[in-house]
Order: structure tokens, then C-alpha cells, then sequence
């Protein structure tokens, strides 16, 4: 009995270990502090993150089904290049499901789900972008969507959101310096965050089709001006 125990423990243990070596894996990926076509080595992760070889692993096989890296026989694992010409079919999918989960989020959210983007909202409000990173503002932004995919209450829609938001997030970081003002973008969801919390659902999917598109239209014109 005692023996089945520390295994249960140890079994928790690595997996709390590998969700955040994919936490902080993913997040240098995202942010593209590993460059697109980078190699990455177990053994340097492993002692950069302070765990142990499994841990980075398990991360690096979940970050291959979100399409962050691909691994190849004998060559090793790389992060995946970005590629550009992703941008409307990424944007194809999220201009359909991004509505589907902010008009849910309006229908089903809970009052406590409803609080807390209350308090994401109230972040939003406070938020300066002429003195935030781009790092402080991607996590807001992050913060926003994760939020309302949460309140959908439909984990297959979340799960599928989160992958197509992270990779538009990575397309978005090779165009930032290029972007003229990232204050529109991120105070544009004070309105969705209010519709959803209102339990307006036609509000909702209709400011984040808008949303999903301006985006699009942004990163688009970054990347065509001459």
C-alpha cells in the first residue's frame, strides 16, 4: 500500500514537472525567444528549466500536437518556422470559433467564471500600453481569450482555441515592432469581455469576429508595407 502511494506521488510529481516545462517552453516558443527553426536539446532544457530529462520529454511531445515544434528520426526536435502564408487559413478558423466561444461564454458562463472576467476586464481598463512589453501585453491578451474559452464551458472548444491562438500569437511577435498601436487591439476587449458578462450572446460574437479580423487586417498590412 505504501509503495502504490509514492508511486501515485511521484506519478503527480512528474506530471506537475512537465506542465510546467511545457508552460515555460511553450511560452519561449510563442514569444519567439526560441527562434522558428531552432534545434532543442533535451539535456539544455532540462538543466536551463532545472528539471529532470522526462519532464522536457513529455512538454516537447505536447508542444508537437499544438504545432510548436516537429521532431524528425535521428536529426532531432525543432521549433516550427512560422510561416505567414498560415495567417488566413489560422484566421479562417478562428473568425468561426472565436464567436461560437464568446456567445457560449454569454449563454452558459458561470456567476463565478463571470467574476473573474471581471476582474480580467478591470486589468484590461488599467492596462498602459506605452509602458508595457510586448511580452506584459501578449500575456494580456492571452489572458482575455483563455478567459472567455474557459467561461465557454466546452473543453474541446477550448483546447482548440488555446492551439490557434498561440499560433497566431507567434505570427503576431515577428510583426510587432511594425505594428503602429497595439492600444485599439487590446482595449477593444473591454467590450467583449462586457457583452460576455452581460450574457449578451450576439454582442459577443459579433465584437469577436470583429476582433479576430482586425487582427488579420493589422498583421496583414504590418507585413505588406513598404
Amino acid at each position: 500500500m505504501a509503495f502504490e502511494v509514492l508511486a501515485i506521488a511521484d506519478d503527480a510529481a512528474k506530471r506537475s514537472l512537465a506542465d510546467v516545462a511545457y508552460e515555460r517552453i511553450r511560452d519561449r516558443l510563442l514569444m519567439l525567444d526560441i527562434k522558428p527553426g531552432d534545434l532543442l536539446n533535451d539535456d539544455d532544457l532540462a538543466k536551463d528549466l532545472g528539471v529532470g530529462r522526462t519532464p522536457v520529454r513529455e512538454a516537447l511531445k505536447r508542444l508537437e500536437l499544438d504545432r510548436l515544434v516537429v521532431s524528425y528520426p535521428r536529426r532531432g526536435t525543432f521549433a516550427t518556422r512560422v510561416e505567414v502564408t498560415d495567417l488566413a487559413f489560422i484566421s479562417e478558423i478562428r473568425t468561426q470559433l472565436e464567436p461560437l466561444a464568446a456567445s457560449r461564454a454569454a449563454r452558459v458562463a458561470t456567476d463565478s467564471m463571470r467574476e473573474r472576467l471581471r476582474g480580467v476586464m478591470r486589468a484590461v481598463e488599467s492596462f498602459d500600453t506605452s509602458t508595457a512589453s510586448a511580452v506584459e501585453t501578449l500575456r494580456l491578451d492571452a489572458r482575455v481569450h483563455q478567459g472567455i474559452y474557459a467561461a465557454a464551458g466546452n473543453p474541446h472548444l477550448e483546447d482548440v482555441l488555446i492551439r490557434y491562438d498561440n499560433l497566431a500569437i507567434r505570427i503576431w511577435c515577428v510583426v510587432l515592432d511594425r505594428l503602429p498601436d497595439l492600444s485599439r487591439h487590446v482595449h477593444e476587449h473591454e467590450d467583449l469581455l462586457r457583452a460576455v458578462i452581460d450574457g449578451d450572446e450576439a454582442l459577443a460574437a459579433e465584437l469577436a469576429r470583429i476582433h479576430v479580423s482586425g487582427f488579420e487586417h493589422a498583421v496583414r498590412e504590418a507585413l505588406f508595407a513598404t
